[in-house]
């Protein structure tokens, strides 16, 4: 993609940015959210406890998969409203308008590329933007808040872990903190499973807008139908589970620069995904290689879950300066 059409799809994109904050909110379904945070669970290693690998932790993490979408009701209107951008990023919004960060700043690498680490810091970079292409109407709630939901959520589930730590070592009972700790978990494998789904992580996300000079389809339905009906006809968790095995669980170096790469893998994954719609691959049961691109993409997100999971438990052992 050049830069030009880039600049030309943003601009043909703009009028569908209300929509998006709507249509865009759904990953995976049901199934597909359960299925990754069990395949995630149970593949954690040995050394993290056993509260969050047993029988108990698997049901837990399953049923709690889908939860955030079940936030999307108009009888919760602040809520769905509100949360709605959690679950995607238009990653081509973000490149288009310079939304880096100021090398240094909040942890910033040197080069200055990286996206802020901070919600706040993000939101405001996108205020600038704005002025820059006031033609766009751009606003952070509008390109999305993904990355930012997974980095404050996995907080969350790191502080929770290093409470068990406290409360194990006061041998007090750890029912009450492996309970928040499970809810940490499953809520932050809701939004690791949706940056695995390509369509969650571009202006492309329900139908091509712009350029469309391959023919792709620019009907409302190809988001439903790849991360829906086609993962209730064609994922297996059996096909599935041995590809999250083979990948050995890691602690990530450092987990937001990790996830925003996982992130660009997946929005580079958008046009073939688009490929495989074109050829008849989300009918049905699909074909060999919309089933295994469905697989891939599934484990990728089991994996990643897994391991920031893995890395928040062991970073839950770091010293750290209390809070006063």
């Amino acid at each position: 993609m050049t830069r030009l059409v880039g600049i030309v799809r943003f601009a043909a994109a703009v009028t569908l940015l209300p929509v998006m904050l709507v249509q865009q909110s759904f990953a995976w379904g049901s199934d597909g959210h359960k299925m990754i945070n069990r395949l995630a669970a149970a593949n954690l290693p040995t050394d993290v406890p056993a509260f969050l690998r047993n029988g108990e932790a698997l049901d837990t993490m399953e049923y709690l998969g889908p939860e955030p979408d079940r936030w999307k009701n108009r009888a919760e209107n602040e809520l769905s409203v509100t949360q709605s951008p959690d679950h995607f990023i238009d990653m081509e919004w973000v490149d288009y308008a310079d939304v880096a960060c100021t090398a240094g700043q909040n942890g910033c690498p040197a080069s200055g590329k990286d996206l802020p680490r901070l919600r706040y810091d993000y939101i405001r970079a996108v205020e600038k933007a704005a002025v820059a292409h006031p033609d766009l109407n751009l606003t952070a709630e509008k390109i999305g808040f993904q990355p930012w939901q997974v980095q404050e959520v996995y907080e969350r589930l790191k502080a929770g872990l290093r409470e068990y730590r406290k409360v194990v070592a006061a041998n007090e009972d750890t029912k009450p903190a492996e309970t928040a700790i499970l809810f940490y978990a499953a809520w932050l494998g809701h939004y690791v499973a949706d940056g695995s789904q390509p369509l969650h992580d571009t202006i492309q996300y329900n139908g091509w807008t712009g350029p469309n000079p391959n023919g792709y389809t620019t009907e409302h339905k190809i988001h439903s139908q790849f991360e829906t009906a086609f993962v209730i006809a064609a994922a297996k968790s059996a096909d599935i589970a041995p590809l999250v095995a083979a990948a050995k669980p890691k602690v990530l170096n450092d987990e937001w620069a990790d996830y925003l790469e996982y992130l660009r893998h997946s929005n580079s994954l958008v046009e073939k995904t688009y490929q495989l719609e074109k050829t008849g691959g989300f009918n049905g049961t699909g074909t060999p290689e919309s089933v295994a691109f469905l697989d891939e993409r599934m484990a990728a997100g089991a994996i990643e879950l897994r391991d920031m999971i893995y890395t928040a438990w062991v970073r839950s052992g770091d010293p750290v300066q209390e809070y006063h």
